[in-house]
């Protein structure tokens, strides 16, 4: 399957994984139903499209601002600059995104926006410490591609339905516990409201997952494709593998932005469930993918002489 193929075909499964976002509302808006008043339905369906339409617009300053980004110039990271721009061009981008840096000392990067037009790419310091030229650009390609493929928008707007998908269990919490509806006797209402909140967060959590591991394996493919150097794109990975420390702000609404989980890794029981609740597939599977594309074994001795820790 061509490069071109597999787009087309993530944007057939995203159309569905949206359908069953959908599901998921018309579930818990069912469940709200049967514990409120109609006209508090309208009310907090109001409010929902209101919030919606503003986090959609304020997606990419409120990531930033979460994971502590601000923006560069060129001069004072012309490496990283250099990097994006490159990747950018190679892409085909009409406009160079804008760069942003993370005081962290955790090697990860992100790339988040409404659009190619509104889309910005952002580094972490330990990353910039890392990486080597040939693993930052591929890094930085990543990125692009995720820009290129209109992942940023996609993956945004996934953040802004699991919010909307988490404010109405929250909701509905709150008309059970305070009584701020009707029919709160009913065991049928109680079963409704009971069923609606263990779906909102791991429906919301299970398609953000979904969205993300596929489109981590398409974004790799993609930088291989801009750099024409799929082992530089594997060595990065493994870098970002031999690393082990994590990004210090952050949490599982932005988690599937990174080009690696920023979240603890083989810890507890996420870790002992072999990864089943992380928004990335495992580095080795995506290293194996490149390997198996590229025609190519990775040699990982020059981790040996990289700073990790």
């Amino acid at each position: 399957m061509t490069l071109q193929q597999q787009i087309r075909s993530n944007r057939w499964r995203t159309l569905l994984l949206f359908v069953l976002f959908a599901v998921l509302i018309a579930v818990i808006l069912g469940a709200v139903s049967l514990v409120a008043d109609v006209s508090l339905l309208i009310v907090v369906g109001i409010g929902l499209i209101i919030y919606g339409v503003v986090m959609w617009f304020a997606s990419g300053s409120m990531v930033a601002s979460l994971a502590g980004a601000h923006p560069i110039t060129r001069q004072e990271h012309p490496e990283l600059w250099q990097a994006v721009e490159a990747a950018a061009v190679g892409a085909g981008l009409p406009k160079t995104p804008d760069v942003y840096i993370i005081d962290d000392p955790a090697p990860n990067a992100f790339a988040a926006g409404r659009d190619p037009k509104h889309a910005y790419v952002a580094a972490t310091t330990g990353l910039l410490q890392v990486m080597g030229p040939r693993e930052l650009k591929a890094v930085m390609a990543h990125e692009i591609a995720h820009v290129r493929n209109r992942d940023v928008r996609l993956m945004s707007l996934a953040a802004v339905l699991a919010g909307v998908l988490l404010i109405l269990s929250d909701i509905l919490l709150r008309v059970l516990v305070f009584g701020g509806g009707r029919n709160n006797n009913n065991p049928l209402a109680l079963v409704g409201v009971i069923v609606a909140l263990i779906l909102a967060p791991i429906g919301a959590a299970m398609i953000q997952m979904a969205l993300s591991r596929r489109r981590e394996y398409l974004a790799d493919a993609s930088a291989a494709e801009i750099t024409g150097d799929p082992e530089g794109m594997a060595r990065a990975l493994a870098v970002l593998e031999a690393d082990t420390r994590q990004v210090s702000h952050i949490g599982r609404a932005t988690a599937h932005l990174y080009i690696e989980s920023p979240l603890v890794k083989g810890r507890g029981l996420f870790g002992s469930l072999g990864g089943l609740f992380q928004t990335h597939p495992p580095l080795d599977d995506r290293i194996a993918a490149l390997e198996t594309s590229g025609g190519f074994t990775l040699d990982r001795s020059f981790l040996s002489a990289v700073p990790v820790q």
